[in-house]
């Protein structure tokens, strides 16, 4: 199987989009018509999540579901997870099981084996609190099972700036030492393409500092949340990705799946806006760096300076 971040470009530039869909399900958002016709509220939540798939699965490179949505529903909410990642993946999408798991020894490698061996999940989130040792069985997985990894590193978050934005004695930030360590441990998983299948999160909310985390990891592959509700805008993105247009996923979960519009059904609102959030990215990136899409899905670049 092609190393990650090889199916992730591919996908990119076949889709003409960089498009992420967080499946974040609240059951007190979920339409009126599921809920009556579903067994549970695992059971809406995996059929709502279906019909998600199916509308947004030609304009989206990936979906996000975020494990903790699910584990509120305790086993019946876990299998709604792990059932909608098998339907994601047959639907042909990548799937970024957004578990942010860590912890050392064997019981990193369980959770290791469990979502990279076990699950139909192309990628996980991982936090990197606990140390470099925290995340080996993972990049070990990763290498051996062809799957992806996105580390926390400046995440979406007001909260990020308490910690991941400390000062050290010599004037960095604790983000850029932790994004020089991804630098590290991404040349080991490194594709065709140019870029590792070891990702980093870096949240839209701060394009200033993404600038200077895009200098240090220009072979990196950023998964950027935060666009949308939390505030993020098109114009935010720029200094996420490389001069060549490429090197970054932005996710959506709220204003994707739970869009406030005047369509006519909730299926047209979501088909809207996924469009819409593909269509401003794609003009933002072709305005500001020379982005050309054609019609055979493949993307040339003419570099302004």
């Amino acid at each position: 199987m092609d190393n990650f971040a090889d199916r992730l470009i591919q996908d990119i530039r076949r889709k003409n989009s960089c498009v992420c869909v967080g499946l974040d399900p609240r059951l007190d958002l979920i339409p009126k018509e599921i809920i009556d016709q579903s067994k549970s509220p695992p059971d809406a939540i995996f059929n709502f999540n279906k019909a998600i798939i199916d509308i947004v699965k030609d304009d989206v490179v990936a979906v996000k579901p975020q494990s903790a949505f699910y584990e509120l529903y305790l086993s019946d909410g876990v299998r709604s997870f792990f059932d909608t990642i098998d339907y994601a993946h047959r639907q042909g999408l990548l799937v970024i099981a957004d578990v942010k798991r860590s912890d050392i020894g064997s019981t990193a490698e369980a959770y290791a084996e469990a979502y990279l061996k076990n699950s139909q999940a192309d990628a996980i989130t991982i936090n990197p609190f606990l140390g470099m040792d925290s995340i080996e069985p993972f990049v070990k997985l990763a290498h051996e099972e062809a799957k992806g990894l996105f580390i926390l590193l400046k995440t979406s978050n007001p909260g990020s700036e308490d910690f991941q934005s400390i000062v050290l004695k010599d004037g960095t930030r604790l983000y850029q030492v932790m994004a020089e360590k991804i630098a590290l441990l991404g040349k080991r998983l490194l594709g065709k393409n140019g870029y590792s299948s070891i990702g980093a999160v870096v949240g839209a909310t701060f394009p200033d500092q993404a600038k200077v985390i895009r200098k240090l990891l220009p072979n990196t592959v950023f998964l950027v949340p935060g666009y949308g509700r939390q505030g993020a805008k098109a114009e935010d993105l720029l200094s996420y990705f490389n001069p060549d247009c490429s090197g970054a996923i932005i996710n959506a979960s709220r204003s994707i799946i739970y869009p406030e519009t005047k369509c006519r059904n909730w299926q047209d609102a979501i088909r809207e806006a996924t469009k819409e959030m593909k269509d401003q990215i794609n003009k933002i990136r072709t305005q500001n760096t020379g982005f050309i899409p054609n019609a055979f899905g493949t993307v040339f670049c003419i570099l302004v300076y």
